[in-house]
């Protein structure tokens, strides 16, 4: 996250946009706290990711588009725990 180069404002803002975006795609019916914190906690869960696999995303787009992913991924791993108890 720190070559993102995005402030904490700005990750709190990016951070509930993508979280809406995933929010909106996974039809999860969640609230804008929880969407600003799957945004910020997705962008670093997609960007450890896809930094596995050696890819990095960057700047504004970049961490909206991780966060988006990684929010996602958070909605998908959410779904499959609480589907088990």
């Amino acid at each position: 996250m720190q070559d993102a180069e995005v402030g904490w404002i700005a990750a709190i803002i990016i951070g509930g946009l993508a979280g809406w975006l995933a929010e909106m795609f996974m039809k999860s019916g969640t609230g804008i706290l929880t969407n600003i914190v799957l945004g910020i906690v997705g962008a670093a869960v997609a960007n450890f990711l896809l930094g596995l696999f050696g890819v990095t995303l960057g700047g504004w787009l970049g961490y909206l588009i991780a966060g988006v992913i990684g929010a996602c991924v958070l909605i998908f791993a959410w779904r499959a725990i609480k589907g088990r108890t």
